[in-house]
């Protein structure tokens, strides 16, 4: 398919991996879709790249179908990736015995709801939009990339809320592929590792952190960077003959209990 032209919509596009995905679309032709909830960083990265932005809160099918019709606005959408998304750490029981120690139900509902109910949400709308379009001479329509983790795997100690919301990601891939095979539309996720992005603060005590996180990663030994991940959701996008995959982009770690 060509991207040249072609619009694109990114949720959680305004900072970290999705801003980083958004410049690599932008770089190639790609009239793009910032869809997020900080008005600020979106529409200052919409106007670098000459995209839009569109305030949407993925929990909302009227904002996400909203994403949608305007990036139809812009061009032929061919290209949808789902990086928006949150964590909550808690472990499932306290220490005292009683239930209102336990797991939070209410956190629990908002983790799955964001980031797995909306990316699925985001998924069938764009999808339904790239079936109007016209194929290519393999009949390719559209490209979609979902963000999972390596906690869909590898789940810490207090992650079973975001565990189950990445390894719901991973787990729709294959039947979601499935499904949308018959319109020529292909779907791949990537679980990534530890990535510089800003939920980890800036400044020397951020730095030495995120140097001590970097010394359990295989190799390098160092947090991934935002351009690297971007790089494998665009050959999941451009490549013709990936779908239906989970791709680990993560030095090699395997994360310990905590």
């Amino acid at each position: 398919m060509e991207i040249n032209g072609a619009s694109a919509i990114v949720t959680g596009g305004a900072s970290g991996i999705g801003a980083a995905v958004v410049r690599q679309l932008a770089a190639q032709g790609a009239k793009v879709v910032v869809a997020d909830l900080n008005a600020d960083k979106g529409e200052a990265l919409a106007k670098e790249v000459d995209g839009v932005f569109v305030a949407v809160d993925v929990t909302k099918t009227e904002q996400n179908q909203a994403a949608v019709e305007k990036a139809l606005e812009l061009g032929p959408l061919r290209y949808l990736v789902n990086s928006a998304g949150i964590g909550h750490a808690q472990r499932t029981i306290g220490r005292d015995g009683e239930f209102a120690s336990a797991f939070d139900l209410d956190a629990f509902r908002k983790v799955i709801e964001i980031n797995l109910i909306g990316s699925f949400d985001m998924v069938r709308l764009a999808a339904t939009a790239m079936t109007r379009g016209e194929g290519d001479d393999d009949g390719n329509k559209g490209a979609i990339v979902n963000m999972a983790s390596v906690a869909a795997f590898d789940g810490q100690i207090g992650q079973a809320a975001y565990s189950a919301s990445k390894g719901g990601i991973v787990g729709i891939t294959l039947p979601v592929a499935r499904d949308l095979s018959a319109a020529g539309i292909r779907l791949n996720t990537v679980a990534p590792g530890l990535i510089d992005t800003p939920i980890y603060g800036e400044g020397p005590d951020s730095d030495a952190f995120k140097a001590k996180l970097g010394e359990s990663v295989l190799f390098p030994k160092r947090l991934g960077d935002g351009d690297e991940l971007a790089s494998m959701v665009m050959e999941l996008l451009t490549n013709p003959y990936m779908n239906a995959q989970t791709i680990r982009v993560d030095g090699g770690i395997r994360m310990p209990p905590k």
